[in-house]
């Protein structure tokens, strides 16, 4: 007869072995045909290393209509495509909101749809930002009729504050049907006011009639030269929000809309020059990174970290703020699980000075030397979520704080339960995240994705250039969690329990004490393997000097992107981009302060030797 912890381990492994599998996905290659070309591929900054150009993707309440919005390949005007929620083919033709720069969040209504865009203002529009600078704006659009337009950014909007614009939006929309409110989350720079010349970050809420709403839970001016938003609706304002800061952290912000102390640190991320790993996806990215789980008032985040080690003092931002090295030289994937939209699950982020360690609190999904990047969530229901990331096996990591370049190794597909892992991931080598992650009626998790050859190994185009290849096609993957495995764990917890409770007739009370002590050391031993592996034993340590080189008020980042061996180059410059940037002295840093102007002289005289990838459609 099988005793009670013998039981137990094999119900264990059985549900340890349940996960993703080939099954789990269905594939909808080109079904969706465009009006218009796309252009898919969107560079990073500085480096120019290729990153999926988002396609905001979104099912109404009623689950009856879809909709996918993609910039025009001529980089102006926001197309917003019908889809047919079971086929994925086009429904009517496309609405053209003119003059778009990108398309940065979709929300599907039962009527039509709102976009987050960005657009110029007309020429000799009083009090606008100085060459032709976009602008923040959500359009409504009802039955293909404009509803409303509303400037998020702009001459009028916060004028005390400062007034603002957005070159670059790199944020969401979301939509509240309880609170009645839209909620976006961007960029801005300011072009006015105590910020003039700097980046960060603005929160804005929208009513459903257009008005924009100034509540205290708004915000015109959040983290410091953001570099990755992470945003989702709640029943109530304020509405779930996350953010990387150039200062060296990820933040849950729901409650301050900032970067200070009064927030809940997530993440000790190394930040250099203002970037900081492309935690969240970089440009083109801020999407799919938090989600609510089905039915419950519960996240789940996912994001890529190189991790964190040796804290010292970030001086600049005073008492209580440190900043820290890299673990590793390549990113792995990590998630973080809340209980509401203001409360983490477990400790946060270590703030202590000197402390060698400073990610011990981190539930790492991947680990080891390969780099990690495009990392998404999404989740079936109130208890599964899908994590999701691109890999590069043997990366080339030129840049401390920035992405990596290699032989793409694949995509890959991580069922979660509950914050753990089931089972291990499905890896594809021709389906990729390209744009928003959405759980369908049936319980599916659908997205769009472009049908093509994918590279990581080179820039993505010429020193200041854009890949060439175009598409009209879209296609679109869906995976299904297959068994619910909360259910079938509790089921067989149940059988075996059962089974055990059914035999205990032969089992001698002396017996029975036994069998107890060994199933609360299995749980004792369970436990404890869990948190000795938040820091993976097979993550390779990196090496670096603990002080820092210096502290400059501005940098200039140099693009040298036109190399498959492009490397960072900084000189200080009177135009700042952040309020405090930190330059720190790294075995791993690729180019010392001290070799800009030879990095500088270099690409200029290499400029006529770039490397193009060429993508290829199938």
């Amino acid at each position: 007869m099988l005793s009670l912890p013998i039981i137990l381990s094999f119900t264990t492994s059985l549900a340890a072995a349940a996960g993703l599998s080939d099954a789990s996905l269905k594939n909808y290659v080109n079904s969706l045909e465009l009006d218009y070309s796309f252009n898919p591929v969107k560079e990073a900054y500085w480096t120019s290393l290729p990153h999926h150009r988002r396609t905001p993707f979104a099912l109404s309440p009623d689950g009856s209509r879809a909709f996918l919005a993609y910039l025009d390949n001529s980089e102006t005007d926001v197309h917003i495509q019908r889809v047919d929620p079971k086929t994925f083919a086009a429904v009517g033709s496309a609405v053209t909101v003119k003059g778009g720069k990108e398309a940065g969040g979709l929300v599907a209504h039962n009527d039509g749809f709102a976009l987050l865009t960005n657009e110029a203002l007309p020429s000799g529009t009083s009090s606008a930002p100085a060459d032709s600078t976009p602008v923040p704006v959500l359009y409504r659009y009802t039955e293909g009729e404009q509803t409303f337009k509303t400037f998020l950014g702009g001459p009028g909007v916060h004028e005390s504050d400062g007034l603002s614009a957005s070159p670059d939006l790199n944020g969401d929309l979301v939509y509240s049907e309880k609170a009645g409110l839209y909620g976006a989350y961007f960029v801005v720079t300011d072009y006015s006011g105590w910020a003039e010349g700097h980046f960060g970050d603005s929160v804005q809420y929208i009513s459903t009639n257009g008005s924009l709403e100034t509540l205290p839970e708004s915000s015109a001016w959040g983290c410091s030269h953001n570099t990755g938003i992470a945003f989702e609706a709640a029943d109530a304002v304020p509405f779930a929000s996350i953010c990387a800061e150039d200062q060296g952290d990820i933040w849950l912000n729901t409650n301050n809309r900032g970067m200070d102390l009064s927030g809940t640190k997530i993440s000790n991320e190394n930040t250099t020059n203002g970037a900081g790993g492309e935690s969240m996806g970089g440009m083109s990215g801020s999407y799919s990174n938090l989600a609510r789980y089905q039915g419950e008032d519960s996240y789940i985040f996912s994001w890529v970290s190189r991790g964190a080690v040796d804290l010292y003092e970030n001086s600049w931002m005073g008492k209580g703020y440190v900043a820290s090295a890299n673990r590793t030289n390549g990113r792995n994937v990590a998630i973080a699980t809340f209980s509401d939209k203001q409360t983490m699950d477990g400790e946060q982020a270590s703030s202590v000075v000197g402390a060698k360690d400073g990610d011990s609190q981190v539930n790492w999904i991947t680990s080891g030397t390969a780099d990690c990047s495009n990392a998404h969530v999404a989740t079936f229901d109130g208890a599964n979520a899908l994590v999701t990331w691109e890999q590069i096996d043997e990366p080339q990591c030129n840049n401390i704080a920035m992405g990596c370049q290699g032989e793409f190794s694949g995509s890959y597909f991580q069922l979660v339960n509950k914050g753990s892992k089931v089972g291990e991931p499905l890896k594809l080598m021709d389906t990729y995240v390209a744009g928003d992650m959405v759980t369908m009626d049936d319980g599916r998790i659908c997205w769009p994705y472009v049908n093509m050859t994918w590279r990581l190994d080179q820039a993505a185009g010429s020193y200041g250039g854009l890949p060439s290849s175009t598409t009209k096609q879209i296609s679109f993957a869906c995976m299904s969690s297959g068994n619910d495995t909360s259910s079938s764990s509790a089921v067989a917890s149940s059988t075996a329990i059962s089974s055990a409770i059914s035999s205990s007739s032969a089992v001698s009370p002396s017996t029975a004490a036994s069998t107890q002590v060994e199933v609360t050391a299995a749980t004792v031993s369970t436990s404890s393997s869990a948190v000795a592996s938040k820091v993976p034993a097979s993550f390779p340590v990196v090496s670096s000097s603990s002080t820092m080189a210096s502290s400059i008020s501005s940098v200039k980042i140099a693009k040298i992107a036109h190399s498959s061996t492009s490397s960072l180059a900084t000189s200080v410059s009177a135009s700042a981009t952040t309020f405090s940037t930190h330059v720190r002295a790294s075995s791993t840093s690729s180019v010392a302060a001290k070799e800009a102007p030879t990095a500088l002289a270099d690409a200029a005289e290499n400029k006529g030797e770039d490397c193009k990838v060429q993508y290829i459609y199938e």
